[in-house]
């Protein structure tokens, strides 16, 4: 009942049309708001984020559950086994009891019991007892087969029962499940239409809208440094650049801010560094690039700035170290001294995660 109520609850309470109420989501589903550019990237990519979250929890939940009540269930079943078989051994040990009584009731007046029938008082009494004792171990062969057959009815009800509130279980889970399915998906479209309305190409050069899809990162794991393939590449607003999809969401809503600081987007003259490409620049820059396959160039996570922020305390310098956190991106401790690269800046993923 509860289970029901659950699912009547997740479907049916208040809250705007269309919508449903996820739990650690509130209402989700119904109409969709309107997003304001700039400001709301960082917002649309951890919602976004949280939504690819939930899906994997209530997956992995649906996964646990269906495991466990599969367990319960072959247990039930087992016993229910084990209560048939031993309820067939019982009728096969009281069989010659029970037909015994039996042929008695039918022909009385032969085999043992026929001095009952005859009237010799001392073979009466003793046919009397053998009577009463046959009769004895027949009420117990139905008291034992009526105790069994009511046990087992128990617990078939029991495996009935389960059986309905897994169904049930399943069916609430799998619609938190496509919820928040459709939630993450909405998401990630309001949020890629943002980017295109902020002048990134994010279908350019053969890739797909997952290339800048932040809840698809962990793909970019799956591939060494300096080898990413493009669709796990979003590009920039800068022609030709390219970051993994939440360093390049943040350094997108990072622009914009700057844009309106300096009336110009960021001067961007490397980001992600293919192998081949770190290879280039570390025998061309001795000194100033990481080992090939080291940087964090090759992961999509940095990014090589000019325009001024090149220079060290300068305006645009500054103004980057104040206000880059805000959006997940710093200039490394290493930077500042060893070697002494004031235009090297990269994204935090554990800072950018906590916005």
């Amino acid at each position: 009942m509860a289970v029901v109520m659950a699912v009547v609850s997740l479907v049916t309470a208040g809250g705007a049309a269309g919508a449903v109420r996820v739990e650690g989501w509130g209402w989700v589903g119904g109409a969709e708001k309107t997003v304001d550019a700039p400001g709301d990237l960082t917002k649309l990519r951890r919602e976004a984020e949280k939504a690819s979250k939930g899906l994997a929890e209530a997956t992995k939940a649906l996964e646990r559950r269906q495991a466990t009540l599969v367990k319960a269930d072959k247990e039930l079943k087992g016993k229910l086994a084990e209560l048939q078989k031993a309820n067939v051994e019982l009728s096969k040990l009281r069989k010659p009891l029970a037909d015994l009584v039996q042929s008695l009731y039918q022909a009385p007046s032969g085999g043992d019991l026929a001095p009952l029938f005859s009237g010799q008082e001392e073979g009466s009494l003793r046919a009397l007892s053998d009577m009463t004792y046959l009769v004895s171990g027949r009420d117990e062969v139905l008291e034992d087969a009526g105790r069994l057959y009511q046990e087992q009815q128990k617990l078939a009800a029991q495996a009935q029962d389960l059986r309905a509130n897994k169904l049930l279980v399943e069916a609430q889970l799998s619609m938190e499940i496509d919820t928040l399915r459709k939630r993450s998906a909405s998401v990630v479209k309001t949020l890629t239409r943002t980017l295109v309305k902020l002048g990134v190409k994010v279908n350019a050069g053969g890739r797909t809208g997952a290339a800048c899809d932040p809840t698809q990162v962990n793909a970019a794991d799956e591939f060494p440094n300096g080898l990413l393939p493009v669709d796990v590449l979003c590009p920039l607003q800068q022609r030709g650049e390219q970051l993994r999809a939440d360093a390049a969401i943040a350094f997108v809503a990072l622009n914009e801010a700057y844009r309106k600081q300096f009336g110009r987007p960021m001067c961007v003259t490397d980001s992600y560094r293919s192998l081949g490409e770190q290879q280039a620049v570390f025998y061309r820059r001795p000194g100033f690039a990481a080992v090939p396959g080291r940087s964090n160039h090759g992961l999509g996570l940095a990014v090589d700035l000019c325009g001024g922020v090149d220079r060290f305390r300068s305006p645009q310098f500054n103004w980057l170290e104040a206000n880059g956190k805000r959006f997940g991106w710093i200039h490394p401790e290493w930077a500042y001294s060893s070697p002494f690269e004031p235009w090297h800046w990269e994204y935090d993923p554990k800072l950018g995660s906590l916005l």
